[in-house]
């Protein structure tokens, strides 16, 4: 085959399938957010073993949106994200800092 004729064929594939693909729909509705985090009103958590039911009821009493459980050496994100709950533990899951973000 000539150059032009792969290049053509593996266009007119591509284009194929971007046409089977299907599209999500689309939402109209603005999601709603709960109100910001509060890391103050559950101060009271530091020094507790961070455990699910623990972490789920900070999120609540926070008002955050979302919560997460960060170990020394957990691989965390760059991004900013001010409806998350941060529990930050030592080794033995102890909570040594509480803060959103």
């Amino acid at each position: 085959m000539r150059p032009v004729s792969v290049f053509t064929t593996l266009l007119l594939g591509s284009l194929t399938l971007l046409g089977c693909q299907q599209q999500k729909p689309q939402m109209h509705e603005t999601p709603t957010l709960t109100g910001s985090c509060n890391a103050e009103a559950v101060q009271k958590f530091l020094g507790k073993t961070a455990t699910p039911a623990l972490l789920e009821q900070a999120r609540s009493q926070s008002g955050a949106q979302t919560a997460r459980v960060l170990r020394p050496d957990d691989v965390v994100t760059l991004e900013y994200n001010a409806q998350r709950l941060n529990l930050s533990t030592d080794q033995a899951l102890v909570v040594q800092r509480i803060n959103c973000g």
